[in-house]
C-alpha cells in the first residue's frame, strides 16, 4: 500500500492491480464489493498509458481497510504492482486525468 495525504490527519492509501485482459470481465464483479466500491477507482488499459502489456490496471485509492479487502478479492484474478511500478502507473493515470480536466476547462472556459 502506498500512502497519500489528502486531508491533514486523514491518511489514504492506494494500490494498483494488473489484470490480464482474459480476466478483465472479473474486474466489475470485484469492484461491486460494498467496501471497495465506496473508494476512488480508475481502470485503464495498459496501452492507453503507453505501456506495452496486455493488461488492465485497476487503481484503488481509499482506506487501508478497503485496500486490504481489494488485495483479497484480486488475489486470484490479478497481481498487485510493486511500489516503484505502482508509482509509475499512478503518475500516468493522474497525468491523464489532469489532461482531461484541462481539456474540459478549455471547452467550457474555466
Amino acid at each position: 500500500m502506498l500512502d497519500l495525504l489528502f486531508t491533514p490527519g486523514i491518511r489514504m492509501s492506494y494500490a494498483i492491480f494488473s489484470v490480464d485482459k482474459s480476466q478483465a470481465s472479473k474486474i466489475n464483479k470485484i469492484l461491486k464489493d460494498d467496501l471497495v466500491s465506496r473508494q476512488s477507482i480508475s481502470v485503464r488499459d495498459a496501452s492507453a498509458l503507453n505501456i506495452d502489456k496486455d493488461v488492465r490496471y485497476v487503481l484503488i485509492e481509499g482506506t487501508d481497510e478497503a485496500i486490504k479487502k481489494a488485495e483479497e478479492l484480486f488475489k486470484d484474478t490479478g497481481t498487485k504492482e510493486g511500489e516503484e511500478e505502482a508509482k509509475n502507473i499512478y503518475n500516468k493515470i493522474k497525468s491523464e486525468e489532469s489532461d482531461v480536466a484541462q481539456g474540459v476547462g478549455l471547452i467550457f472556459g474555466d
